[in-house]
C-alpha cells in the first residue's frame, strides 16, 4: 500500500506547469452533525476500489456512508458513472493527482462543489522544475504558498467552483512572532476565494488543537477530515487507527466544528492496514461517528 505522498508523487500529470507559466508571475446541536451525510476520501480504500470498484463503493453504502470524497485514479466519467450506480454524492474532489485545469474539468464532470489541494506546497514544489529542494515551511513559504492558493481560488470561483485547502502536520510549524505556517495562511488568503478542509488527526500530529482551530475560524472551514493516530514515541512515525482506538475524542470536535460552519465530514484512515483490511476498517470508523450524528 503505496504512502499518500508516493500516490501524489506518480500520478502529477503533465499540463500543470503550462498552467504554472500562464498564472503565476443553521446552528447545530453540540457533539452532533444533526443529519448530516457522512462521507469518505476515497483514498482510504483505494487498493480496495482498485481491485473491485463497484463492490467498494456499494459496500460503502451498505456501511452507511452518503458521499465521497474524490481522487481519480481513472478518468472522471468513470467515477462519476460508478458513484451514480452505488448512489453515493460527491461534493469534493482532490485535485494534486490531476493537476489544476484537469482538476476544475473532472470537477464539473462529477459535479463536485468544492476542490481542494491535498498538499500545495508539495505540488508547487512539483511545478517548479528550478526548485527540487523539498517545501520548507518558512513565513516566506507560508506567504508564497496563500498567494498561490489565492490564484486557484480565484480560478476555481470563475469556473463555479469553490477551492479548499487541507492540511498535513508541518502546516503547524512555529514561523515566529507567535504565528504558525497555518495562521499565515488564514491570514495571507482571501476568505471568499480560499475556503479550508482540516484534517483534525494531522492537526494533533502537529501539536495543535482543532477545536480551538473551528472556534477561531468560523466560516472558513467547511470540509474536514476525521481521523486517528496511534499514540507513539516517535516523531517521524504516525501509524493511522480506526476511530476511537487513537487519541483524539471527536464529539466535541464536531461540537466546535458545526458550531463553526462544519458543511461535509470525510473518514480518512492512514495505513498501514495490518490489524484488518480497508472496508473493514471503514466499518468501525463509521460505527464511531454514527453515534455522534
Amino acid at each position: 500500500m503505496m504512502t499518500r505522498r508516493q500516490f501524489l508523487s506518480r500520478s502529477v500529470l503533465c499540463g500543470t506547469a503550462a498552467w504554472l507559466a500562464g498564472s503565476m508571475p443553521g446552528k447545530l446541536l453540540a457533539g452532533t452533525t444533526q443529519g448530516k451525510p457522512l462521507g469518505i476520501q476515497l483514498y482510504m480504500v483505494l487498493k480496495a476500489y482498485q481491485d473491485d470498484p463497484m463492490g467498494t463503493l456499494k459496500t460503502l453504502k451498505v456501511i452507511g456512508y452518503s458521499e465521497i470524497e474524490a481522487i481519480v485514479t481513472s478518468t472522471a466519467k468513470t467515477l462519476h458513472d460508478q458513484l451514480n450506480e452505488a448512489g453515493l454524492g460527491c461534493p469534493s474532489l482532490h485535485f494534486d493527482s490531476l493537476g489544476i485545469e484537469p482538476g476544475i474539468e473532472a470537477a464539473h464532470v462529477l459535479g463536485t462543489q468544492y476542490i481542494v489541494s491535498s498538499m500545495l506546497p508539495s505540488f508547487m514544489q512539483k511545478m517548479d522544475s528550478k526548485d527540487k529542494a523539498p517545501p520548507t515551511y518558512s513565513r516566506d513559504e507560508a506567504k508564497r504558498t496563500a498567494a498561490f492558493a489565492n490564484q486557484i481560488g480565484e480560478k476555481a470561483k470563475n469556473a463555479g467552483l469553490q477551492y479548499a485547502y487541507h492540511n498535513h502536520h508541518r502546516e503547524f510549524t512555529d514561523v515566529g512572532k507567535g504565528q504558525t505556517f497555518y495562521d499565515v495562511l488564514l491570514k495571507e488568503t482571501d476568505p471568499k476565494l480560499v475556503k479550508f478542509e482540516l484534517d483534525c488527526g494531522w492537526v494533533h500530529v502537529g501539536g495543535k488543537n482543532p477545536i480551538d482551530i473551528f472556534k477561531a475560524n468560523p466560516g472558513r472551514i467547511p470540509l474536514m477530515h476525521a481521523k486517528d493516530f496511534l499514540p507513539t514515541h516517535a516523531s517521524n512515525e504516525h501509524p493511522g487507527t480506526e476511530l476511537g482506538r487513537g487519541t483524539l475524542d471527536y464529539q466535541p470536535i464536531l461540537a466546535a466544528a458545526n458550531q463553526a460552519g462544519l458543511k461535509h465530514c470525510f473518514v480518512e484512515q492512514e495505513g498501514p492496514y495490518t490489524r484488518m483490511s480497508q472496508l473493514d476498517a471503514a466499518r468501525i470508523d463509521f460505527g464511531y461517528l454514527r453515534p455522534l450524528r
